[in-house]
């Protein structure tokens, strides 16, 4: 892991911090493999407007026993650690000065998966959560948005390897996505650890 200096986005109402060479070349592609290899990836549906879609992507979820994570009525059950997970969990204490107890999986598998506008601020993860998102494979792009104001925007570019940090009051300020793409995008895998009450 590199432990090196995090570089701050300037996000006015929370603080977010980025390494693009969290990981290195060789630890992400290993982790990319098994990963993409050893987890039960699932496709869930989630209601919207009374219609049920598909997620576009897919997902999995895991954390400590007895640990669920409910978002858009859909309830997720923690399975087991994944032994890679479980080690890349435990590097994440020092550097993110906290500890975390689950993690969400999403797999992009191509340039029409995606993720739409939320924020991370369920009950469960506590008033000012702290996320860290680590992403494997393709590159993709981050967008932020501030809630009271759509104009007002940042964008990062989310490489291999790299790690994410949310923290502070951001997720009452800001919402974030991961926008399709029409362009060819080989898969990603990212994966955002947090502290479920």
């Amino acid at each position: 892991m590199n432990l090196g200096l995090f570089n701050t986005v300037d996000m006015p109402d929370g603080e977010l911090i980025y390494d693009a060479n969290f990981l290195s070349v060789t630890e992400a592609d290993n982790l990319l493999h098994t990963l993409t290899e050893e987890i039960n990836w699932r496709q869930d549906r989630i209601r919207l407007f009374g219609t049920e879609h598909p997620i576009p992507r897919l997902q999995n979820f895991q954390g400590e026993p007895g640990i669920s994570y409910l978002y858009s009525n859909l309830k997720l059950e923690a399975e087991p650690w994944h032994p890679a997970l479980d080690r890349l969990k435990n590097s994440l204490i020092e550097p993110c000065s906290t500890t975390f107890n689950a993690v969400l999986l999403n797999l992009y598998r191509n340039g029409q998966d995606s993720m739409g506008w939320h924020s991370d601020d369920e009950p469960e993860l506590g008033q000012n959560p702290t996320i860290a998102s680590i992403s494997l494979g393709e590159e993709r792009r981050f967008l932020l948005r501030r809630k009271d104001d759509h104009n007002i925007k940042r964008e990062i570019v989310l490489e291999h390897g790299s790690l994410l940090l949310m923290r502070g009051t951001l997720q009452h300020f800001w919402q974030h996505s991961v926008p399709r793409t029409q362009k060819p995008r080989e898969p990603r895998i990212n994966l955002t650890f947090r502290h479920v009450l």
